[in-house]
């Protein structure tokens, strides 16, 4: 039989790419020549910004542009931040995180975010890069290294575009810095958005100042709980983290995606990609990876609504209205959450808002706000997912024997090498801790 004969058995490049002559390939690819000339990390970040300032450019569905921050719009952020700060000193113990206060448009929040996108996205996206190249034949990986690293390169290109768009079209929802419950922006900046906080309030018919008050009272929180909670950015980060390690990329639907490649066609690939290449491995590792990530999340959320609801309930008349409005936005996650979701698997909704919500404001009745505050001390002193099944076990469970832990606490700084470092420094603050309560 002919070479192009599509079977091509033996012919391992007769099956990706069919029929092609050498000279139509050669054209094809380059054509492709951009997208394969890229040879960064797992996702081409260069075009993901590209694309995401485009996005932002051509507006959002509703027909709202981008608008640079004039000065008065930047001033009212300023002083909703100085003042929901003034108003968080009585709902919490963590003082101010919020060093500044920046009045961001839609591209200067592409820009402040894209970093931490980067490290959020890129362990998912090594794992697919590696799953391209495993789907070669092993007898073809010897002879295939520069179509194994144009496949990497293709798929850098690919995920490049999916996240530039996700990107793009968050720009146009987000309100802040800390939308989606992990600090997006650097830290100690308090991020709000003008045109996004006016297009939010739009019909909600409530005051546009009290809207953006209380959307600064929330950033302002989760800046209080990321500045002083020093261990939580790098635990929700790890969580994410360890959940791509037990993603599974579904190789039967890589290999058929390769398989009927079109290098003319390189829009095949990344339809590919928007079904969802990954299965979360049904493993015990895995599950918990997945409940601690969402148990953390669910945590910041329902600490950051707790708080700011005490704040705000005796001084905005439409403190409830504007808490609603919000969990409900939070529950159903907008497009580009749900681009997030398929791109790496991954949901990044705290589905236990509401249960984490009650816990906090059940502790706070119990123990006050410093011993509510307390909790977040040490990882291990946080309720977990089934202590949300069950909020008032854990609220009023041994009321927490501090001195028992002070005394575990003293034992572990004297029996030196199983002490963990983080509360090994707590041992000179006993005496304060003691003469405080």
């Amino acid at each position: 039989p002919g070479a192009g004969g599509p079977g091509g058995g033996d012919n391992p490049f007769a099956a990706m790419f069919g029929s092609m002559n050498p000279n139509d390939l050669g054209a094809a690819f380059q054509q492709l020549g951009q997208m394969l000339s890229y040879e960064g990390g797992p996702v081409n970040w260069d075009m993901a910004k590209d694309i995401a300032r485009q996005t932002v450019s051509q507006g959002t569905a509703d027909g709202t542009k981008d608008a640079s921050v004039g000065p008065a719009e930047r001033s009212a952020v300023e002083e909703a931040v100085r003042l929901a700060d003034l108003w968080l000193d009585d709902a919490t113990s963590l003082p101010s995180g919020s060093g500044t206060a920046v009045a961001w448009s839609r591209a200067e929040w592409v820009e402040a975010t894209l970093p931490v996108w980067k490290e959020l996205v890129d362990p998912v996206a090594e794992r697919v890069g590696l799953a391209m190249g495993d789907v070669l034949p092993e007898e073809m990986q010897a002879m295939a290294g520069p179509l194994i690293g144009m496949m990497r390169s293709m798929g850098g290109a690919m995920f490049g575009q999916q996240i530039g768009q996700a990107v793009g079209v968050l720009a146009g929802e987000v309100v802040g810095s800390t939308d989606i419950g992990l600090p997006l922006g650097p830290s100690g900046k308090a991020a709000l958005l003008p045109v996004n906080i006016e297009n939010f309030g739009k019909d909600l018919g409530v005051d546009k100042d009290e809207v953006r008050l209380y959307l600064a009272l929330r950033e302002a929180a989760h800046q209080r709980l990321f500045a002083h909670v020093p261990w939580l950015r790098s635990h929700l980060f790890g969580a994410v983290e360890g959940y791509a390690r037990g993603i599974k990329v579904d190789t039967a639907k890589l290999e058929d995606v390769v398989g009927q490649l079109d290098p003319q066609n390189p829009e095949q690939l990344q339809e590919a990609l928007q079904q969802g290449m990954f299965q979360p491995e049904d493993t015990p590792a895995q599950k918990a990876a997945l409940a601690r990530l969402e148990t953390a999340l669910a945590l910041v959320e329902g600490w950051v609504d707790a708080v700011v609801h005490a704040a705000a309930k005796p001084r905005l008349s439409s403190a409830d209205a504007l808490r609603e409005t919000l969990r409900r936005r939070r529950a159903t996650g907008g497009p580009a959450e749900q681009t997030f979701a398929t791109l790496i698997g991954l949901e990044l909704r705290p589905r236990r808002l509401r249960d984490a919500s009650r816990l906090w404001a059940s502790l706070t009745d119990a123990r006050g706000v410093d011993g509510r505050d307390g909790l977040w001390e040490h990882p291990d002193m946080l309720p977990t997912a089934s202590d949300l099944d069950d909020p008032d076990g854990f609220v009023h469970r041994e009321q927490m024997d501090f001195s028992e832990l002070d005394k575990m606490l003293g034992e572990a700084a004297g029996g030196g090498s199983s002490a963990k470092p983080d509360l090994k420094k707590d041992e000179g603050d006993e005496g304060d801790e003691d003469s405080g309560k």
